[in-house]
């Protein structure tokens, strides 16, 4: 990464975590307050965050608790867009969030 904090964001609120390749596998936290009533953004960053990583590795997802459980809005895109991906709904976190894992 560039040494930025990983929850800054960049020009068009985008997480500073999205700029850069993980070459390992990663966590990306979707539960921020930008995420709180937009889901089209959570999906849109939750794709980008797919591309971001590294075949053989996985990204976890943490999703934002307003949109419920991941499976019903992030697995058909993830599917759509990177075929050759396997997703699994990991854990419900204490602040009613997920942990949605996706390896590449």
């Amino acid at each position: 990464m560039d040494g930025r904090d990983a929850t800054e964001t960049t020009a068009g609120e985008r997480p500073a975590f999205l700029d850069a390749e993980h070459a390992g596998s990663w966590s990306a936290n979707l539960e921020l307050d930008q995420y709180a009533d937009d889901r089209e953004r959570l999906v849109d960053h939750a794709l980008v965050a797919v591309d971001r990583t590294a075949a053989g590795h996985h990204v976890n997802l943490v999703t934002h608790p307003n949109h419920g459980n991941p499976e019903e809005y992030l697995r058909k895109p993830i599917r759509d867009s990177h075929s050759e991906a396997t997703t699994e709904l990991v854990d419900q976190c204490g602040c009613g969030g997920y942990v949605y894992r996706v390896e590449r």
